[in-house]
């Protein structure tokens, strides 16, 4: 498959492709490690260059990206252990932009509430532990004393109900209450039904939402904001394309022309479990707890096998 045909919002797939494909592909390293006792299999991509960059479609920047088979599976105190090591691993993109220890924050939810798929971000802001409020009028007394930083969290909606673009709305409030850092969240689209609701990817190069399912919206990054911008997601959907098209090249074990043309018209249809609303109930738990964890004045705990 060319490169260029995949479609996805996760770097390590999009650069798994450029080397299945045999092609060189300078400027990206690579490094990998595991959290043993959590089962969760950690890949960080640095894209480099802007050559890189652009043969990958994704900007330069630090790509992290957790892979855990049981991920979506309904277990209380395996979640908890994920969202552990998702702190540590937020924490430490972090700490590359700013001062950890104190400092504003802005998390974004991105998505529609309404469309289950898509209702990551939202259902993540639900448990988010908000403090700005508490702190401006209190101090951190009023939060036991944990979380030094300014926590707001924002939901932007979608332009269909909003009339807005994203973009516009969260730049608005980006500059009314000047966060030092923001953080998006948003569900992503994958190459691979084995990644669906088992990834979570972290970046530092903040998101264009939308963009894994074709539908571009305006950038959330550093340039455009005016503030760092991580962005978080999960894979919740992939295209009816690759599905069919996985297939196909199972069975007759090879790829052919005919194959990419003719299923040309099923890159606008996208498949998810049937599961679903449950999946992303547990997921934007997870996310949330790990985004609360890695918050805290003493941060996450967790250590690299």
């Amino acid at each position: 498959m060319n490169s260029s045909d995949v479609r996805t919002d996760l770097a390590l797939e999009a650069r798994e492709s450029v080397v299945n494909a045999g092609e060189n592909l300078r400027g990206v390293r690579t490094e990998e490690y595991e959290y043993e006792e959590a089962g969760v299999c950690v890949t960080k991509v640095y894209v480099d260059t802007k050559n890189a960059a652009s043969r990958l479609g994704k900007p330069i920047g630090i790509y992290v990206t957790m892979e855990a088979e049981a991920l979506g599976e309904p277990d209380e105190g395996y979640h908890r252990e994920i969202s552990l090591c998702f702190a540590e691993e937020l924490r430490g993109l972090m700490s590359e932009e700013i001062d950890v220890q104190e400092g504003s924050i802005l998390v974004v939810g991105l998505g529609n509430r309404d469309v289950t798929a898509d209702a990551l971000g939202p259902q993540v802001l639900d448990n988010l532990f908000v403090t700005r409020h508490m702190v401006r009028l209190y101090g951190k007394a009023a939060v036991g004393g944990e979380y030094a930083r300014l926590i707001s969290c924002l939901e932007p909606g979608v332009m269909a109900k909003t009339g807005m673009e994203t973009a516009e709305i969260i730049g608005g409030v980006v500059r009314e209450t000047q966060p030092d850092l923001v953080i998006v969240v948003d569900a992503l689209a994958a190459r691979s039904t084995k990644r669906l609701n088992r990834t979570i990817q972290i970046t530092n190069t903040g998101i264009q939402p939308g963009s894994g399912v074709g539908n571009h919206r305006n950038a959330l990054t550093m340039e455009s904001l005016g503030v760092p911008v991580i962005a978080v997601g999960v894979p919740t959907v992939v295209d009816a394309a690759t599905i069919v098209g996985d297939a196909m090249e199972h069975f007759l074990g090879t790829e052919t022309v005919f194959r990419r043309s003719a299923l040309a018209e099923l890159r606008n249809m996208y498949m998810t479990g049937k599961d679903v609303d449950e999946v992303i109930k547990r997921m934007s738990y997870t996310i949330s707890e790990g985004i609360n964890v890695a918050l805290k004045e003493d941060g996450a705990k967790t250590a690299k096998a």
